[in-house]
């Protein structure tokens, strides 16, 4: 169960930082230049980072650990481990 809520807590981080900052974007107001810089790297920097979090580092890990597929994965996968 703990294992579900690391992996759903930067989705759900992501999600509301994008929402927040999307109006910024759309914005067409007084300052809204200068603001629409600073929020794009932001959306970038929380999606390049909630895919780090979620596909890249556990990859990483799984290359130092030594991760074996499972007979399931290796079916599924047609992965012959001889």
């Amino acid at each position: 169960m703990e294992g579900a809520v690391k992996r759903v807590r930067p989705k759900m981080t992501a999600t509301a930082i994008a929402a927040g900052l999307l109006p910024i974007l759309w914005n067409e107001g007084t300052g809204s230049e200068v603001m629409q810089r600073i929020a794009v790297p932001m959306l970038g920097r929380t999606a390049s980072s909630t895919l780090l979090t979620l596909l890249v580092n556990p990859a990483i890990y799984g290359l130092v650990k030594g991760w074996q597929p499972t007979a399931t994965c290796r079916s599924i996968l047609n992965i012959d481990l001889k």
